[in-house]
């Protein structure tokens, strides 16, 4: 019972989300690459999660989640508005592009 216990509890961690939005990185827009055609390069981030929970494997969704957080959140240290994923998810890190697409008033 207390094995059954843990691995319950592991699968359920596997999709938490233990990253935060900040209030500046809500303002940032994820999108795909052909809508920043317009938009000024700012530069790039580098993002990581764990990709496992005590050996197991996290969920793609969470992972993705978690990875846009803290790429929007690190775009609007530098004044981005807009990320897009420039890599795939690989061993719970990828790459954004940040931009500056909305005029500064």
């Amino acid at each position: 019972m207390k094995k059954l216990l843990i691995v319950l509890t592991l699968v359920v961690l596997q999709g938490c989300t233990w990253v935060k939005l900040d209030s500046a990185g809500d303002q940032v827009r994820v999108v795909e690459k052909q809508h920043v055609q317009n938009c000024e390069r700012l530069g790039k981030t580098t993002v990581s999660v764990k990709s496992t929970v005590a050996g197991i494997e996290r969920k793609r969704e969470a992972m993705q989640q978690e990875l846009e957080i803290l790429a929007r959140n690190n775009a609007a240290d530098i004044q981005g508005d807009t990320i897009v994923a420039i890599s795939d998810i690989e061993d719970g890190r990828r790459v954004y592009d940040i931009y500056r697409c909305k005029q500064a008033e």
